[in-house]
């Protein structure tokens, strides 16, 4: 059997994710008519949704009521925000690590966000992005039940994809200054 070639997936997210470790609260429905309140950290966010770990199972297109904490960013007002919205479930798996409690695998899209809301999210969501960028790669955290070798050959993809990011940041800066003197790259 010939090897497979490897196919580069194009990527389908319109909003840019940032790595972030959030304190959030989700509220969901329960079948009993009540709230199943979950206090839980995020993993990474975007201006479109949140992605995190819960001890609950939530069925996938239900609604849940999201509180997330957002850090100071330099530059705004001082002081934690909260922000407030409805969200939707778009995936909710089981982790594959071997613990006794189970966690679910959560990935919440926000509903109705205003458009001050939307724009603290997406500087918050730059501003992080641009503090990993200084601070180079972080060491990639493996998954629970992940595989070692999974974590290894994930390693340079990481490195790989951070220089890319710098360096297509770079460009678009270069063709800005260009542009503006005249001459196009």
């Amino acid at each position: 059997m010939p090897p497979k070639k490897a196919v580069r997936r194009r990527e389908r997210r319109r909003m840019s994710r940032a790595d972030a470790q959030l304190g959030m609260r989700v509220e969901a429905g329960s079948a009993d008519g009540g709230l199943i309140p979950i206090v839980t950290e995020s993993r990474n966010i975007s201006g479109s949704g949140v992605y995190c770990l819960s001890p609950h199972y939530l069925a996938p297109l239900s609604k849940v009521a999201l509180t997330i904490v957002l850090p100071e960013v330099p530059g705004r007002a001082p002081g934690q925000r909260l922000l407030k919205c409805e969200g939707i479930v778009v995936r909710c798996q089981g982790s594959a690590g071997a613990r006794r409690d189970r966690e679910y695998e959560l990935a919440c899209s926000f509903l109705g966000l205003d458009a001050a809301a939307r724009e603290l999210l997406d500087e918050y969501v730059v501003w992080r992005n641009l503090q990993a960028l200084r601070t180079g790669p972080r060491p990639v955290r493996a998954r629970p039940g992940a595989t070692a070798r999974a974590t290894a050959a994930r390693k340079p993809r990481a490195a790989a994809a951070a220089r890319g990011a710098a360096t297509a940041a770079a460009r678009s800066v270069r063709r800005t200054v260009t542009r503006k003197r005249g001459t196009v790259h």
